[in-house]
């Protein structure tokens, strides 16, 4: 599923850069390459980055 159709950024490309990369939804479409357009995908893309972190956090914690 497309997140972003401006850049034609995908949820997989959102989840994996979410876990490669810190920062808001701006933040994780630069490491991407891109910059928000329309602006209007940034908050499903900040629920799926806080969901990235948190599925990091719980993952770091059972590690530990």
């Amino acid at each position: 599923m497309y997140v972003c159709i401006c850049n034609a950024i995908r949820e997989t490309d959102l989840r994996d850069a979410a876990r490669r990369s810190k920062g808001d939804a701006e933040a994780i479409y630069a490491a991407l390459g891109r910059a928000p357009q329309c602006r209007q995908c940034l908050e499903e893309a900040e629920e799926i980055i806080a969901e990235e972190n948190s599925a990091s956090g719980v993952a770091l914690y059972a590690a530990a």
